[in-house]
């Protein structure tokens, strides 16, 4: 590694660390859920259930912090279909924090549509209208694409300008990662002759995830939205991975999933086990691609979000009890920011081998 390198490395390491005392400082200075009641100065029971999935889950406004009781957020656009009206966008300012509604429309705040926009039908049902909305998760994945697309334009025309100069920069700290996903594992997993068409988008997902996983740790605009903590997203990058792997599927891979050679013919016949299985086994893949990336994000957020909710639980006893917790709960949170370091980086890492690994087993020709 030369200086420039070490220089980068070492700026990136101090930004992160002073990113995790600021974000742990922010998270334990939002308790939205202990605003004074009206007409007296009694604070309502502090719920840590609704403090961490308030958090965590998709939002038509990006919230930055609550101080003395006002919240200070960022309304994004509404955008929604009803049958009665035909299509309303406004801002999500009209809905005052989800207090009040706008045209008919308002943000349920119970039953099976809570959190999401609602709309009253001509018979009194609350029903749900045709949403297309900006939210929190669409813009956090909106600004994940363009760091990525600045991130690899910027890399790909300083090759073109340079291309025998030794990298600097930001250069000098993605291509070792280049690098890391092409010869630990796309050639491994997919061999040595077939691996580069697929090189895009094992590139591409490897740094989607990691860098959405980054940018979930830090709780202040641009960062902070639960993206790669959503199922919906992780099963889109799961769904094409298994689009992938069924299109590049030689003939060799689907009769070794019909017609597995060397099972004795009673696991075959009458009754079709090991197909069954094999074939149960196709989809089970891009499901396990889709609940770990999802599970494992939404985990970290949960532990340390629950270590902050501490601070208020035991606040709300004894004011001292609240001071004297917030010492191990902040100091258990830095701790937890740093394992969720790791974990951004190694949950990309899997589902990249995972992806190539099926790729590998798809392309894979049978041995006499």
């Amino acid at each position: 590694m030369n200086l420039s390198s070490k220089r980068v490395l070492f700026r990136i390491i101090f930004l992160v660390f002073s990113i995790l005392i600021i974000s742990s400082s922010l998270y334990a200075s939002e308790p939205e859920h202990l605003a004074i009641k009206e007409g007296g100065n009694e604070k309502k029971a502090f719920n840590a259930g609704d403090f961490i999935f308030d958090h965590i889950k998709d939002a038509y406004e990006w919230h930055v912090i609550t101080w003395r009781g006002k919240h200070y957020s960022i309304p994004l656009t509404v955008i929604v279909y009803s049958k009665q009206s035909g299509w309303n966008v406004f801002s999500s300012s009209k809905f005052h924090h989800g207090h009040e509604s706008h045209n008919g429309f308002s943000i349920a705040q119970e039953g099976k549509y809570k959190g999401k926009v609602v709309e009253k039908s001509e018979t009194g049902e609350v029903i749900r209208p045709i949403d297309i909305s900006l939210t929190k998760n669409i813009l956090s994945l909106l600004i994940g694409v363009t760091i990525m697309l600045w991130l690899f334009i910027s890399i790909a025309n300083s090759y073109k300008r340079n291309p025998n100069k030794a990298p600097k920069g930001v250069q000098a700290f993605v291509e070792p990662l280049i690098l890391f996903v092409r010869d630990d594992i796309a050639r491994p997993a997919i061999g040595e002759h077939k691996y580069e068409k697929y090189m895009p988008f094992l590139l591409t997902v490897f740094f989607f995830i990691w860098i959405n996983n980054m940018l979930g740790l830090i709780p202040i605009f641009p960062g902070g939205a639960n993206l790669t903590g959503n199922i919906s997203i992780t099963l889109v990058l799961a769904l094409i991975t298994f689009a992938i792997t069924t299109v590049s599927g030689t003939k060799d891979y689907w009769m070794h999933i019909i017609n597995m050679p060397g099972v004795p013919i009673w696991l075959k016949l009458p009754v079709p086990l090991m197909p069954f299985i094999e074939i149960m086994g196709v989809f089970l893949k891009p499901f396990v691609l889709m609940i770990r990336l999802f599970a494992n994000i939404t985990a970290g957020h949960l532990i340390i979000l629950g270590f902050i909710s501490l601070i208020f639980i035991f606040g709300s006893m004894s004011p001292i009890g609240g001071y004297g917790i917030s010492i191990l709960s902040i100091g258990f949170s830095i701790f937890m920011m740093f394992i969720e370091l790791l974990v951004a980086f190694i949950q990309a890492y899997v589902f990249t081998l995972l992806s190539a690994m099926y790729f590998g087993m798809a392309l894979e020709k049978a041995h006499h």
